[in-house]
């Protein structure tokens, strides 16, 4: 039995007849950045209830030997964020979100404070010491709310996202607990879920030096 003849025409690969350019788009980015950077800022630790999914920077500017960098480069203006992150609706991934306002949930204010308790919880950061500014997404606007996270985690290479990551992990929950800690929970112990895992670390003190040579390439004052 002969196999059946493909009706379909295969052409030579061309890479430029998959490449998709837009400036439009990317203009469409950089005004939702500039508009971002026009939110005011407030202290990580009262923002009141809001609904509304988004992106949103938190900046450090207290009197850890850590973080001096960030409290001389945010002294007069907030600048230099040290975590950007995104607050997406349930279903997002699956396209099962709805922009109706009914609909509308905390996801955003839920993350900045969930946030503000990792860092209470630890033993040597405060939330006092974080500010936070965020921009709400609504509507189909929301579909560009991972794309400015990107942007401006490129554009501002904050060091939570960076080098010391694991500032937004969440409890891998029970099974999962062979894993190693997240680098940012070896420098900022207390998240008991984190004492949980037993995976092999760097060391506080190899981290300590890294953070170091990461501020000082990244976000020297000169």
């Amino acid at each position: 039995m002969s196999k059946q003849t493909s009706l379909v025409t295969r052409e030579p690969f061309d890479r430029q007849k998959h490449v998709y350019r837009n400036d439009a788009f990317a203009e469409l980015v950089k005004n939702a950045v500039r508009f971002f950077n026009g939110t005011p800022v407030h202290p990580l630790a009262s923002p009141e209830k809001f609904h509304g999914t988004g992106v949103y920077m938190i900046y450090y500017t207290g009197r850890s030997k850590i973080y001096s960098r960030y409290s001389e480069l945010n002294r007069l203006s907030y600048d230099f964020p040290i975590y950007v992150g995104k607050a997406v609706a349930s279903g997002w991934r699956q396209s099962r979100t709805s922009h109706t306002v009914k609909k509308q949930t905390t996801e955003l204010w839920s993350r900045i404070n969930q946030h503000r308790n990792s860092i209470d919880i630890t033993k040597n950061l405060s939330s006092d010491s974080f500010s936070c500014r965020f921009m709400i997404f609504e509507d189909a606007s929301s579909d560009m709310i991972g794309t400015v996270e990107a942007a401006l985690i490129k554009w501002k290479t904050p060091l939570w996202n960076s080098f010391l990551d694991g500032f937004g992990n969440h409890d891998p929950g029970k099974g999962r607990y062979e894993q190693a800690k997240s680098d940012w929970d070896v420098v900022h112990s207390g998240r008991p879920w984190a004492d949980k895992c037993k995976g092999k670390t760097p060391s506080q003190k190899e981290l300590l030096v890294g953070i170091e040579k990461f501020l000082s390439k990244h976000h020297s004052p000169f």
